[in-house]
């Protein structure tokens, strides 16, 4: 019996033993920063202007903030420019500072390698990154031109495949009251070259479902059938002086009246008037 009971102990004392044993801890691997590179860079600067000299702040002044807020410590920076420090963090610079002056020529700046500093306040800190300049990145570029040729091509497709009345009315939009003088064929062949030359315009105006009825507007107007007020707020019959609708204050005059077409009453207005034009 006392053999029996040993052992059933011993049985125990294994089972809590093995139920002591702690289950190895396995530690998460936080995902790598990605390493800045050192390599020459490239800036450049965006909008339509490109002056022949241009120059951004290099240091925090009241009228020209330059300040970054660190979120590790919680604090706020401030950034300046100092040719003859490796950080462009005022607090992180040691004795007297050279300041430098950040100078884009013909829209672009070249930064070489050897200058740390000034590549870091432009590509990391400096808060008119994406604003007034950008950084080329020829990965980047590679993506937006390929977006730009599919586009080219979806715009191209619509262009070829479009009617003349849709083309008009695009075409309406970009020229304006010209493409009264434009014939069919050159009508088609303007709206290929609206196509190419800005692709995002033509897509988003040939699947804009008003640009066709605001085109009939402006048809009627030209036409003497409907005539618009001096003010431009008011629409009217051009035969009797009738007032058909008034323009919302600070909307297109004839945008409002594609709105007012999709109406019950303007349905009936849209369809007198397209008999009229096609008479």
């Amino acid at each position: 019996m006392a053999s029996k009971k040993q052992e059933t102990k011993k049985v125990q004392k294994e089972e809590v033993a093995v139920q002591e044993v702690a289950a190895p801890i396995i530690k998460k691997q936080e995902p790598k920063k990605p390493e800045w590179e050192i390599r020459d860079r490239t800036y450049y600067l965006i909008g339509s202007k490109t002056p022949l000299t241009f120059t951004i702040p290099s240091k925090h002044t009241r009228k020209h903030a330059l300040l970054y807020f660190d979120e590790e410590k919680n604090t706020q920076k401030e950034i300046r420019y100092a040719t003859n420090q490796n950080s462009p963090f005022k607090d992180e610079q040691n004795g007297e500072a050279t300041l430098g002056h950040i100078i884009f020529k013909d829209g672009a700046l070249v930064v070489s390698k050897q200058h740390q500093n000034l590549q870091k306040l432009l590509s990391l800190y400096h808060p008119m990154k994406g604003k007034r300049y950008e950084e080329y990145d020829a990965v980047e570029e590679a993506y937006d031109d390929l977006e730009m040729l599919d586009m080219q091509t979806d715009a191209a497709v619509f262009a070829r495949e479009m009617d003349i009345d849709d083309a008009e009315a695009i075409l309406r939009v970009e020229m304006g009251t010209a493409v009264n003088k434009l014939s069919s064929k050159e009508i088609k062949r303007d709206l290929r070259l609206f196509a190419r030359s800005n692709p995002y315009l033509f897509l988003e105006l040939a699947q804009d479902e008003n640009v066709g009825l605001r085109n009939t507007a402006i048809k009627a107007t030209e036409a003497n059938i409907i005539e618009l007020s001096q003010d431009q707020r008011t629409f009217s019959w051009a035969s009797n002086g009738r007032k058909l609708m008034n323009v919302p204050f600070d909307e297109n005059p004839y945008s409002a009246m594609a709105a007012y077409f999709k109406t019950d009453e303007g349905g009936e207005v849209f369809r007198s008037i397209e008999k009229k034009i096609n008479q």
